[in-house]
């Protein structure tokens, strides 16, 4: 007989400081049984998952939202006040919240937790980083604690998995806390009837410093201090110098910082080139031979030229790239995760105040290097609108994972795969020259921007130390694996139906002249029994000249001749505002398209390119000229629609789009002229 069990549902939210650990512990709950998406009506990630399990013959399916990492429920930037409301959104149905705090500073966190415990949800309380607070010495009294606060507290170790078990169960069993942190007799709570109402009045004034907010963090610390006094015990010890406290030394210090920050970029542009180049590799080969298998197997005509030049380069140019922006990605987890990147933005806040930014910046922009759209977004954290608003203008200028592709392959026809040292390559070395000139004129374009932009609004910049610890790998490979699925399904879509577009649009055209060319063409070909011969490919490029996409590019051809580029990388321009990484499919789908039927890579079809005069079309003028008109450009139509609804004005989106595609041209025009 078949045993019933009771199906229970309900949506679980995360709340938790920075750096607490929340999303560790959501992805150790969750594991890979999540999705990414939208707020409503904001573009701040929004991370949902699944937790099922079976306790006493109850089988339960809880919701999880993993909401912004705030300190309190008075917001001070955009991240905190998409959690503030989203937690009081009645729509989102919240019947359990789960605060995640930090075992070795209970202190902080637990202002936020007093808030959360007096809007009468029902709590819990992870303790996580348990493990660190036992390696210093702190003791908790989790029994004390949990009578106090009236609600379950559960000492975890998100990167360890321990405590699971329990906090689960404590989940089911959530209960309404009992404790009031704050009078709810006073006269601004009665007014408006309940604390939760207060808290939502205070969000849609967008208190800051008010009166009100003072007089609830008086009444709630006076009560933090009596708790952390009576259950909370540090040892004197903890005020000697630590790992992190002596790793610092070196890794905060005014000149070997900057040193190891260096260190650590070319070690991670190194590694992305020498690790990726195997796996890219067989990607591409094995494209090439499935086209090559493929186009013996259709028969010929359109359908045939359909598969093998249009939707084969389309979804090779996304996926043979996906084992350096896995690399970037996973480099970027290692450098959050280990605490490291929150010393970057320490040190690099004294170099980045003269150009009218702060530290602060820093985590966009070093974050940019995966995609401008989430650094934009991250900017929230800039409490300053006229250093928010310049990091936000200047961001495009880092090259993002997009351009990637892009560089990887014009870098490798540049330059061979040499090697020093053993691991280390030229073509790495470029690529960090490249990142670094990104770096540079944010800076540049910042300095000036600090004098268009006025404010009389003070700048400040503090910003928490995270201990050191060893990266969790679980966690961060369930963010590589989000990251790259969310570039192969939006990025992946664009290429693969611009692939077709750009297929058909090279393979037809109208007009007597492409008609008299197609007759020439099979003329030849049964003639020479479908053999290759130098005058069908005369023929078949004069075929792509004279097609739709041929008349396009060669309309726009005289606006890019003095770059150095001709009607086909004008096509591939223009296709590449969709997505940057658009370009290499596209220069793949021409190239396919202009009759080469031999299983050369586009690499090496970019090689044998010649120019009018016999040269190598792509030559290193031309090459360095398209890398840094990439470097510059705007060709986001994303990024463009973020600046938007970030600035609440098209005019910061427009000034963003005519400023960075001016310089992007006036740049490549003086590399080519120079180099030429």
């Amino acid at each position: 007989m078949a045993e019933n069990r009771t199906n229970t549902q309900f949506k679980l939210a995360l709340l938790g400081n920075p750096n607490a650990g929340k999303t560790s512990l959501f992805n150790a709950l969750t594991g890979l049984n999540q999705k990414t998406g939208n707020y409503s009506g904001v573009t701040v990630d929004r991370f949902e998952g699944k937790i099922n399990f079976e306790e006493q013959g109850r089988r339960y399916n809880i919701s999880v939202i993993d909401l912004p990492g705030t300190y309190s429920l008075y917001p001070k930037s955009g991240d905190e006040e998409v959690a503030c409301k989203t937690l009081l959104d009645e729509k989102e149905n919240i019947e359990v919240v789960l605060i995640v705090t930090d075992s070795t500073n209970l202190k902080r966190n637990l202002l936020l937790a007093s808030q959360l415990i007096d809007l009468k949800f029902k709590t819990v309380v992870a303790l996580n980083m348990i493990d660190e607070a036992q390696k210093q010495g702190i003791a908790i009294d989790t029994e004390g604690l949990s009578q106090t606060l009236g609600v379950e507290v559960v000492p975890v170790n998100s990167r360890g998995m321990q405590g699971f078990d329990k906090l689960k169960r404590a989940i089911v069993r959530a209960r309404i806390s009992s404790t009031s942190f704050h009078d709810p007799l006073s006269g601004f709570i009665k007014e408006h009837g309940s604390y939760r109402n207060y808290i939502a009045a205070q969000l849609r004034a967008k208190t800051r410093e008010g009166q009100s907010e003072n007089t609830d963090k008086l009444y709630r610390f006076n009560v933090i201090n009596y708790l952390t006094s009576r259950y909370v015990k540090s040892p004197e010890q903890l005020s000697q110098r630590t790992l992190s406290t002596r790793i610092d030394r070196v890794v905060t210090h005014r000149v070997f910082g900057y040193l190891v920050l260096l260190l650590v970029l070319f070690l991670v542009f190194q590694f992305i080139f020498f690790i990726s180049e195997w796996p890219m590799g067989w990607i591409e080969q094995a494209f090439l031979s499935l086209s090559e298998w493929l186009g013996a197997l259709i028969p010929p005509g359109q359908l045939g030229d359909l598969v093998t030049k249009g939707v084969l380069p389309g979804i090779s140019g996304v996926l043979m790239f996906i084992p350096q922006i896995g690399f970037l990605f996973l480099f970027i987890g290692l450098l959050e995760d280990s605490g490291y990147m929150a010393r970057a933005g320490f040190i690099m806040d004294r170099i980045m105040r003269p150009f009218g930014l702060n530290g602060k910046s820093v985590i966009p922009l070093i974050s940019g290097t995966a995609c401008a759209v989430p650094s934009i977004m991250a900017t929230r954290s800039i409490s300053n609108v006229k250093e928010r608003l310049i990091t936000i203008f200047i961001l495009p200028l880092i090259s993002c994972s997009a351009r990637l592709p892009v560089y990887t392959l014009l870098i490798s026809v540049l330059y061979p795969a040499d090697h020093f040292f053993g691991v280390f390559n030229s073509r790495g070395l470029v690529l960090m020259l490249l990142y670094l000139l990104g770096f540079a004129c944010t800076f540049i374009t910042a300095f000036f921007l600090r004098r268009i932009i006025k404010s009389s609004e003070p700048s400040f910049f503090v910003m928490e130390m995270p201990v050191y610890r060893r990266p969790k790998m679980s966690s961060i490979g369930i963010m590589v694996y989000n990251r790259v699925k969310v570039f192969v399904k939006e990025a992946g879509k664009i290429i693969l139906a611009i692939s077709v577009v750009l297929w058909f649009l090279s393979s037809h055209g109208a007009g007597r002249q492409y008609r008299q060319l197609e007759e020439q063409e099979k003329s030849l070909r049964a003639q020479n029994n479908g053999t290759e011969t130098e005058q069908l490919r005369q023929i078949q490029t004069q075929k792509l000249e004279n097609s739709y996409i041929g008349i396009l590019g060669r309309t726009i051809e005289p606006v890019i001749r003095p770059l150095g580029f001709d009607w086909k990388i004008g096509i591939a321009l223009i296709a590449s505002f969709a997505a940057r990484e658009v370009f290499v499919g596209t220069m793949a789908t021409i190239y396919q398209s202009g009759g080469d039927t031999d299983t050369e890579g586009i690499r090496e079809k970019l090689l044998k390119e010649r120019n009018p005069q016999g040269g190598p079309k792509y030559s290193t003028a031309v090459c360095w000229s398209l890398l840094v008109f990439y470097a510059f450009a705007l060709q986001c139509i994303s990024t463009m629609a973020v600046v938007k609804r970030e600035t609440k004005s098209w005019k910061w989106a427009g000034a963003q789009l005519l400023f960075l595609s001016t310089l992007a041209y006036l740049s490549a025009l003086a590399v080519f002229q120079i180099l030429t």
